[in-house]
């Protein structure tokens, strides 16, 4: 049973952790078919100015996915619309945070705006917005 949506109230908080293990990239590449070298290879990364292999940003974008699922209850359909901007790459070995606010209800339907760093502090998602709908 997801979040009842008459328990849900503007201003209400969320947080979700994800470590960023050191094959990350290579499973979600295997999922998503993105094997571009600056996610794969850390002497490209490094060569191309980025300091290392990085993470793809929609692997990224699916751990703030993921901690808006949960906080609406754990069904992936109650999900119903994500709007993010990728500020810093992510590296093997970080820890992302995502911290989420309800902004908005409208029936049941709940609008959170949120924002993902690192371990560091360094927000990697910005200006992010999720509609999910509620029980």
């Amino acid at each position: 049973m997801g979040r009842k949506a008459q328990d849900t109230k503007v201003g209400e908080t969320f947080e979700a952790r994800q470590d960023v293990g050191k094959y990350q990239a290579i499973y979600y590449g295997g999922a998503s078919g993105d094997f571009n070298p600056i996610h794969i290879d850390r002497e490209f990364g490094k060569m191309v100015g980025l300091g290392d292999a990085i993470l793809q940003g929609l692997c990224t974008m699916a751990f703030t996915q993921q901690a808006n699922i949960n906080w609406a209850g754990g069904d992936p359909a109650k999900l119903k619309k994500i709007k993010v901007r990728f500020a810093k790459p992510v590296y093997m070995g970080d820890t992302i945070k995502t911290s989420g606010t309800v902004t908005d209800m409208d029936g049941n339907r709940a609008t959170t705006e949120f924002v993902a760093a690192n371990q560091s502090g360094v927000e990697v998602i910005t200006r992010a917005t999720a509609e999910v709908e509620l029980d």
